[in-house]
């Protein structure tokens, strides 16, 4: 079996060989420490993005055999985007910036962390008609062509290729932060149905044409991140009365391709808006973090049934300890392998504290454990 032929054997519960080698890509500093260990090359580190999976040097020296999120990138969001400029050079080494999404942060050079977000330019109706309302209509620009072209020439691929479909809310708590996400719905609904509206209408034209062109896609996918190690950033039943309809409308165009797995990525505590995803049509959770609260597949499937798969929920942290540590972490996903409709993957980006063979007797140990 191929790579591509095993992922939808699993997340469809039908028979397969072997269990797919799955990841979530890797931090920078973590491609840095392994260059300067001598496990890859710079043109390996500096091209791994551009690479295809099955060519993909750092991919092949570790044993993973696709990233989840591997997939056709439309222009789903602001486009063009905002210019990133430096506002203000601070004595301290810190530096004020406009980002691509409007927001005002501030930034210390060499630290690696969520900046600090000090401004927005999205505040209200105004400022979205201005400066967002016109990035966000529909032209063939936001499409690439060629490389649907490229994709359509390998439809015998061994990788799955998804197809993304942008956020429905995750883009606009990035355009307004948490705290202008939390007061907009009640300043004011009509402009936030609206941003909604808007950004959905365009995913769904975007994925229209691009499905349009007769390419088999594998599967769907989103993406949100609207919770923390808390729950979730929104009103869960605002959510799904915002977004429910939206999810469906999109996900039913994708069935009509062929389209059966939809997968989002949010991270955080989910629990709280599977059911508007798993109502709506999307029913593979991504990337399950583990984390301090522990998520897991196992009491979803208990409670929605077969219909939700995932990918993900492997504790990415052992792989800075030792083998004992990962036999013990893939000891813990047996049972949840053999529920069926999932896959491990590790939770996020493989950090800089992961040890180079630890990753790579973790890859062999999961392609070679019985089904």
């Amino acid at each position: 079996m191929t790579s591509r032929e095993r992922v939808k054997a699993v997340l469809n519960y039908e028979n397969y060989d072997r269990m797919p080698v799955v990841s979530f890509g890797y931090w920078n500093e973590t491609f840095e420490k392994w260059y300067n260990e001598g496990h890859i090359t710079k043109d390996e580190w500096q091209n791994y993005n551009a690479a295809i999976p099955s060519k993909n040097g750092v991919m092949k020296k570790l044993g993973f055999e696709l990233d989840w999120d591997y997939a056709y990138y439309p222009q789903t969001d602001l486009f063009p985007k905002f210019e990133i400029k430096v506002l203000e050079e601070m004595p301290n080494g810190q530096v004020k910036k406009q980002t691509e999404s409007g927001v005002i942060a501030i930034e210390k050079q060499g630290i690696v962390s969520i900046s600090a977000e000090v401004g927005h330019t999205l505040v209200d109706r105004q400022s979205w008609e201005e400066f967002y309302l016109p990035k966000l209509q529909y032209s063939d620009d936001r499409i690439d062509f060629t490389t649907l072209e490229q994709i359509k020439a390998d439809s015998s691929r061994d990788i799955p290729i998804g197809l993304y479909c942008g956020s429905l809310m995750g883009r606009i708590r990035d355009f307004m932060g948490v705290e202008g996400l939390s007061y907009i719905y009640c300043d004011d609904e009509e402009l936030f149905r609206e941003m909604i509206d808007t950004l959905a209408d365009l995913v769904y034209k975007i994925a229209e044409r691009v499905l349009g062109t007769g390419i088999i896609f594998d599967y769907g996918h989103f993406w949100e991140d609207i919770c923390f190690k808390n729950g979730p950033l929104v009103i869960p039943s605002v959510f799904g009365e915002l977004v429910g309809h939206h999810y469906k409308r999109i996900t039913k165009l994708l069935n009509s391709h062929g389209i059966n797995i939809i997968s989002l990525d949010c991270d955080g505590v989910i629990d709280s808006l599977i059911p508007t995803w798993i109502e709506n049509g999307v029913n593979t959770m991504f990337p399950i973090e583990v984390g301090t609260w522990c998520a897991s597949i196992e009491p979803w499937r208990a409670k929605y049934g077969k219909e939700l798969r995932g990918v993900g929920g492997m504790n990415k942290t052992v792989f800075s300890r030792d083998y004992k540590a990962i036999d013990e972490e893939i000891e813990r996903l047996k049972p949840l392998i053999d529920l069926g409709g999932y896959i491990p993957c590790p939770d996020h980006r493989i950090a800089p504290d992961a040890i180079w063979e630890n990753v790579q007797y973790y890859c062999d140990k999961i392609r070679n454990l019985k089904v």
